[in-house]
């Protein structure tokens, strides 16, 4: 059942709404990674010279060019990791636009969603992306101590956080704050392999570019199935 939900989102990838997120999504992974990229070339540059004498050997020129290319081969791994965050923004950020695609193909005929202040959802936003990158930081001890089975760790760490607030997100637009807490309570089991189908993908560069939004629009089918027949999809 929940293939199914991720099948109708990659489904409707082709979608404009879905195409335009898509590269808003893209840019602003791109503009996280490249500045970090910037600030660490930045610093290597500031710390190390651009060459140096050393005795026996003579002038080294090529230490600067080294860490530079090193600091890009670690940028794509750290991807990985920093992908996780660039999802969880994507929720406060791009998630109601996705659902309000997802909603106007598959079930027409809703009444307005309701909306979240501004502020409130910032704040939401903002808070689950402290609980992220707290989550992570403490369990790095895990990934390291955890060996070969670290790739599961951290699957199973960012897919219970990714889906139960890609979950919230979704529900709270039909259902308000309660509702949603109520029904994902409910259904906890099938929110966290969603979230699973959702954080292992992450891991692969480049593909996890499409991630965020196959998520918010995998969430949105799951939602609607899991409430029941008063937004049973059209048929």
């Amino acid at each position: 059942m929940i293939l199914g939900d991720f099948l109708k989102a990659l489904g409707q990838l082709h979608d404009r709404r879905f195409l335009k997120v898509l590269v808003l999504g893209i840019l602003l992974a791109l503009a996280l990674l490249g500045g970090i990229y910037a600030i660490t070339v930045g610093m290597i540059g500031w710390f190390v010279p651009a060459s140096f004498t050393l005795p026996w050997i003579g002038e080294i020129a090529w230490v600067q060019d080294l860490l530079s290319w090193g600091s890009l081969a670690l940028m794509l791994v750290l991807s990985i990791f920093l992908m996780v965050p660039v999802a969880s923004a994507f929720t406060g950020i791009f998630l109601d636009d996705v659902a309000d695609a997802v909603e106007a193909r598959h079930y027409p005929g809703l009444p307005a969603p309701l909306r979240q202040p501004f502020g409130e959802a910032l704040a939401d936003s903002l808070k689950f992306l402290g609980v992220i990158l707290i989550a992570n930081l403490v369990a790095l001890v895990v990934y390291f101590l955890s060996g070969p089975f670290a790739p599961l760790v951290f699957w199973a760490v960012n897919g219970f956080l990714l889906g139960r607030e890609y979950f919230q997100m979704a529900a709270m637009r039909r259902l308000g704050r309660g509702g949603a807490m109520a029904l994902r309570k409910r259904h906890s089991g099938q929110i966290f392999a969603a979230g699973l189908l959702m954080a292992a993908p992450l891991s692969v560069p480049v593909v996890n570019l499409l991630i965020p939004v196959l998520g918010a629009a995998t969430f949105t089918h799951l939602f609607h199935r899991l409430n029941g027949d008063p937004f049973r999809e059209a048929k």
